[in-house]
């Protein structure tokens, strides 16, 4: 009797374990689909392996989430599910999809940020592509803890997110992306400030803002060394830039119509009233810019104007610039005497 009733005990655990291989088998390595399908699973943070489970189901791409649940459990997997948006096919088996959800393989989108563009612009840039919440964004920017960990709690960091290609999944913190794109200005934009100059008695600071007005001021590649020389020469001479990216810049609500008003803004940012630089950069600029403010033509222009064609003249003196300015803007409303000598008009 009791040889009987180990043989049967060893029938039913051996039945029963194959049963279990079976069930596992067919749960986690199930031949494809006949019509495979796309879909997309969203994993919050926070979500409990259940609740991925439950998602896996509903999508169709898991039999059974109970098993699904106990095998990720049984693998140590269960607290090392990334979040992030994921795009399976139906034609993978569940271990393929917990697999790639424990490596974090979400899907990425790539972004370009353009240069020039400012912190509350690549706010909205991200908001529209639905990877970052515009005002989450902007509150990280001005973070204390973050800009203290990033070396910015003087700066800010308008002018020190670098301009490039970016991947991210749409549920990237907000926090995330802004150490991204710092970290990619560090590595990419730090070596080249370290650097000893000759020619440009600038403090890294100043070097990042000066780039930041050339970036504003022209779109034209060969011109951002012609641009940024112009800024040297004033600044050596003591004469205000008279930019007016920088006055738009400290203007609160800017319509798009720069006005005789405006220049009398008392804003910091206002060259027009002020020698020397603004308080900070206007704009995020890319390394063409950095590289102009870095090192200027050697040029003894003072003066430039908008040929309306995305280009400008560049004049050494007043004269040869009033006669440029008759030339390209001669509906321009004219400048009171104390502004005859504008840089860019």
């Amino acid at each position: 009797m009791v040889k009987l009733l180990l043989a049967t005990l060893v029938t039913v655990a051996a039945s029963i374990l194959l049963l279990g291989c079976v069930l596992v088998a067919h749960v986690f390595f199930a031949a494809p689909a006949i019509n495979p399908t796309t879909v997309e699973v969203r994993v919050e943070p926070g979500d409990s392996l259940v609740a991925v489970a439950r998602k896996l189901r509903d999508q169709k791409l898991i039999l059974n989430e109970k098993v699904f649940s106990l095998w990720a459990r049984f693998a140590g997997m269960e607290k090392k599910i990334h979040w992030g948006l994921y795009r399976f096919d139906s034609t993978l088996p569940a271990t393929e999809i917990l697999d790639r959800m424990v490596m974090g393989k979400g899907v990425f989108q790539s972004i370009t940020i353009p240069e020039g563009l400012t912190v509350r612009e690549i706010a909205e840039l991200l908001g529209k592509m639905q990877i970052a919440d515009r005002e989450k964004f902007l509150a990280q920017a001005t973070d204390p803890e973050l800009l203290v960990s990033l070396g910015q709690e003087k700066k800010g960091l308008e002018g020190y997110l670098f301009p490039d290609t970016y991947h991210f999944t749409p549920a990237t913190p907000e926090k995330d992306i802004l150490l991204a794109m710092a970290e990619r200005f560090r590595k990419t934009i730090q070596p080249l400030l370290a650097q000893p100059s000759d020619r440009v008695r600038l403090s890294p600071h100043e070097i990042v803002t000066l780039a930041s007005v050339v970036e504003k001021e022209t779109g034209v590649e060969a011109e951002r060394p012609l641009v940024s020389a112009v800024f040297h020469n004033r600044l050596n001479r003591q004469m205000p830039l008279q930019s007016d990216p920088t006055v738009i810049y400290g203007l609160e609500n800017f319509d798009g119509n720069l006005t005789r008003k405006d220049l009398r803004d008392p804003s910091p940012y206002n060259t027009y009233r002020t020698t020397g630089l603004p308080p900070g950069p206007i704009c995020n600029p890319g390394l063409s810019s950095i590289h102009a403010a870095l090192h200027p033509a050697d040029v003894s222009y003072l003066y430039f104007v908008s040929k309306n064609d995305g280009t400008h003249l560049f004049s050494e003196s007043l004269v040869e610039h009033n006669r440029a300015v008759k030339t390209y803007q001669p509906v321009r409303e004219p400048s009171p005497p104390r502004r005859k000598n504008l840089a860019r008009r």
